[in-house]
This record gives C-alpha cells, structure tokens and sequence, in this order.
C-alpha cells in the first residue's frame, strides 16, 4: 500500500468517528485564557521538508493555551522512528507572546524540543535541542504574507548553530480552499553530525475546511538534497505529496 493511500485510509477512518457537532476552543473568561486542542492524521511527518518517521504515517496532537495579554503555552506530541534510534515519541514544549505593531502580527517564542524514551548510545549524540523562533505574518484581503526565523545554539544531534528561515503566502480561494507556498533554508554548523549538509526545502499545499472542524491538506514537498548526501542515503530528503486531516478543538 503506498503512504498517500494508507492515509488517506487513516483520514477516511478519523472522518467516520469524528462527532457531527463541531467542537469550538475552550474559553475560560475567569482567567482571559483561550484552550485549543488539534489532534491530526498523517501520511508522514516532515520537519523541515524530512521525514522524521521515515516515510511512515504519523499520529499527532497540538495544545495551546493562549491568554488575552497574548502570552501562550503549548505543546506538541508525534510519533517518530530515527535510523539506528530507539526514538518512538517526540514532544515539544512552547511558550511565547504574540501582539500586533506596524500592522504586522508577531509571534516572538521558544521551543524546546525533546524525545522521550530515547536512549543515548555510548559515543552518540544527544537528541534534545531548543531553539528561538520569530514569526510574522501581514494580510491583504485575501492574501496573507509569512515569514519566520528560528536559531538554535545546538542544534540536532549536538550539530552546533542551527539557523532557519522561510517565508511563504496563504492565498483564499472560492470553494472554501486555501493555497499555501514555503520556500525556507536550514543553516547547520557541523553538517556530518545531523547528517545533511545546508539545504533548502519548500512545499506546495492546497486545503479546505469540511464539516465538524475537520481540515483537509494535500501539499508536495521537497528539498534540494541529493540522495547520496540524505543521511547515510536514506529516502527521508526525497521530494512527496503528503496528505494532513486535523480538527481543531
């Protein structure tokens, strides 16, 4: 079975149980907060454009709570399978502050990624790393400009500075539709250790909003590393069509 069908399988499964009501975020106005919740289906995981579970399927939640002051918290969890690791699970914990200035909308946080259950070989590498992360977007009409950037000091795999930028646009469609556009670039000072050299990734995706708070996303991604330098040749940096179904809570 191929990793679009098995999917959409899995999409077709989660559609079927999902309950006819659409479920809203939680808002507690004692307190100013706004609780959400988005569980999601996957053909596959990428991070970046690679794949963090080697072509296979992933399970994954996102939480956030967001107060009024525009301070958050959240966390993210996923399956993962590494080549020669026993990473199964990744969770990422966030905390941040979003606000507008010059008609721009800013997100300014950190996150601090790590892998539960992982165990590190003598002689290997640790897994954990944080990272930096500024964010804006701005909007126009029906057209919403991205971009962002994220440093770590120490990177994945202990690979030292680790830099990230990207930028992109969101385009409202009839229908209901949305089309998306990536073009980012990943900077790594120790190349040998995370086991790519300097890449650029981008992505092409199309998504629409179904019944009940379900989203739909069809994307093709890609990078521009040869397979011959994809860590130790694996098939993880190859370009895909990947397949998304979430709902947001």
């Amino acid at each position: 079975m191929t990793r679009l069908a098995c999917a959409a399988g899995l999409a077709m499964a989660a559609a079927l149980l999902a309950p006819v009501a659409a479920s809203a975020q939680i808002r507690v106005e004692a307190l100013g907060l706004t609780l959400g919740a988005t569980p999601a289906l996957a053909s596959d995981y990428l991070f970046r454009g690679l794949s963090q579970t080697r072509n296979r399927p992933a399970a994954q939640l996102t939480l956030e709570a967001l107060h009024d002051s525009g301070l958050y918290l959240g966390a993210f969890a996923s399956n993962v399978s590494f080549a020669g690791s026993d990473a199964r699970q990744e969770l990422d914990l966030l905390a941040g502050y979003r606000f507008t200035a010059l008609d721009i909308a800013w997100d300014l946080g950190g996150v601090l990624y790590s892998y539960p259950g992982y165990t590190r070989p003598a002689g290997g590498y640790r897994f954990d790393y944080a990272e930096a992360v500024l964010k804006a977007s701005r909007s126009f009409d029906a057209v919403t400009l991205l971009g962002s950037v994220a440093v770590s000091p120490d990177y994945f795999g202990q690979s030292g500075l680790g830099v990230y930028l990207e930028g992109g646009l969101d385009v409202a469609l009839p229908l209901g539709l949305t089309a998306s556009g990536r073009l980012g670039h990943q900077w790594i000072e120790r190349e040998p250790r995370f086991g790519t050299p300097d890449y650029a990734t981008w992505s092409a995706s199309l998504s629409r909003a179904l019944a009940a708070g379900v989203t739909l996303a069809i994307g093709y991604y890609g990078t521009d590393i040869a397979r011959g330098r994809c860590a130790g040749g694996q098939k993880i940096c190859d370009d895909r069509v990947m397949l998304v179904l979430s709902r947001n809570f």
